[in-house]
């Protein structure tokens, strides 16, 4: 179960400093994800990105795995789950999306996963949110959309409902399962954890990946290739996840849901560092949006 509010509402500012960097570690995987969409297919990406990162958290967590190894054999069921869902499923279905849906719909149907952790959480916990929670969620949303909208609201009566934005939909739905049931993993160290889902995940990438190389075909194993494949192993998925389990298990989903809307905020940062845009108002104008919800969210008591 997950800890008593008033224990979260003195984990203090740690616990939300480290959740912030898991979509910071995320909106590289996004800036990346859209240089080398035509150099390698998504199977393969998300197969190779999460073989990788297990096999280096299994030589970091060998002791802890096996002093948990009763553990995880008891507790394999919630395990498989957590792994298909956060894992497998999530990041197979994003890495499909980014081929067939705008990166505006794909940003924008990825900041409604707060609002869909908050009704899993309703649905399987019966947590309920205040007013003012409810209210800085929106102002979140509303901000991160600014955000990837550039300033120019009007843009949403331009977006079609492509595949890609169904399978970023599923994908969000996916992950919102996966915070949400966080708290039924098993009591194991948080590296045998890591090990164990990202080791399942892979494996239930493979038969993708296999059908992915017999009709597609495979990728030029090029330096640049390689070294996404590495970045993406380490941060976006290593020290990502690491962060987020560890965050939500300090605040819980609802209140670390919120941090997806950074994602987008951090995505646009990069791009200016990297592609030489400026900051205009629109940026600022999200930020404060965002930040105002997450004050309004987190200065709530329960």
């Amino acid at each position: 179960m997950a800890p008593p509010t008033t224990e979260r509402r003195k984990a203090g500012i740690i616990p939300y400093l480290v959740l912030a960097l898991a979509p910071l570690c995320w909106a590289g995987n996004i800036v990346l994800a859209r240089g080398v969409a035509e150099l390698i297919p998504p199977a393969a990406f998300a197969f190779w990105r999460w073989s990788l990162a297990a096999l280096m958290v299994v030589l970091f967590a060998r002791r802890h795995l096996a002093a948990d190894r009763g553990a995880l054999a008891r507790g394999w069921k919630p395990l498989l789950v957590l792994a298909v869902l956060g894992i497998s499923s999530f990041n197979a279905l994003l890495y499909t999306a980014v081929h067939t849906t705008t990166a505006i719909n794909g940003a924008l149907i990825q900041t409604s996963m707060p609002a869909v952790i908050a009704v899993l959480t309703l649905l399987l916990y019966r947590e309920r949110l205040a007013a003012r929670q409810m209210a800085g969620t929106a102002l979140c949303i509303a901000g991160a959309g600014l955000v990837v909208l550039r300033g120019e609201l009007r843009t949403v009566a331009t977006l079609g409902v492509a595949t890609g934005d169904l399978l970023m939909v599923a994908a969000v739905i996916c992950y919102g399962l996966y915070s949400t049931l966080l708290r039924r993993r098993p009591a194991i160290h948080p590296l045998s954890f890591l090990a164990a889902t990202f080791a399942l995940g892979a494996a239930g990438l493979l038969p993708a990946y296999l059908v992915e190389l017999a009709f597609v075909g495979g990728f030029a194993l090029t330096g640049g290739v390689a070294l996404s494949i590495l970045f993406v192993a380490l941060f976006p998925s290593i020290v990502a996840y690491f962060c987020w389990n560890r965050g939500v298990d300090r605040v819980g989903p609802n209140r670390a849901g919120l941090f997806i809307n950074l994602i987008p905020v951090f995505a646009s940062l990069m791009s200016t560092g990297l592609l030489g845009e400026s900051v205009q108002g629109f940026h600022l104008a999200g930020m404060a949006l965002i930040a105002g919800g997450m004050a309004l969210f987190y200065l709530t008591r329960s």
